[in-house]
């Protein structure tokens, strides 16, 4: 799993490369913890190149999603693949991110 976080045209975009799921967790919680104090800005999650995501990483997207918004940000995900929908579809939280 690989991490990377920048700044695009005001935005803070975190891509997420490979596969999210417990034995990363750890790891991938660690280098989204900056996104823990952004303030003004919104957030968006490029799943682009995510290939998988476990429940121990829609957690870590959720809390991404609750700092956020108790700052009054956003969070967007942008460009999901089809098994990492159907994931986000089964467990309900496709209705609680946006999309870009």
């Amino acid at each position: 799993m690989n991490i990377t976080i920048q700044e695009q045209d005001g935005n803070i975009v975190a891509i997420l490369d490979g596969s999210l799921d417990t034995s990363v967790a750890p790891e991938a919680e660690a280098a989204l913890s900056p996104l823990h104090d952004v303030t003004g800005q919104d957030i968006i999650l490029d799943c682009t190149n995510l290939k998988y995501i476990s429940s121990a990483g829609l957690r870590i997207l959720l809390r991404i999603l609750k700092s956020a918004e108790s700052k009054g940000g956003q969070v967007f995900i942008k460009g999901m693949n089809s098994d990492v929908s159907a994931v986000f579809t089964m467990t309900g939280f496709i209705h609680l991110f946006k999309f870009k």
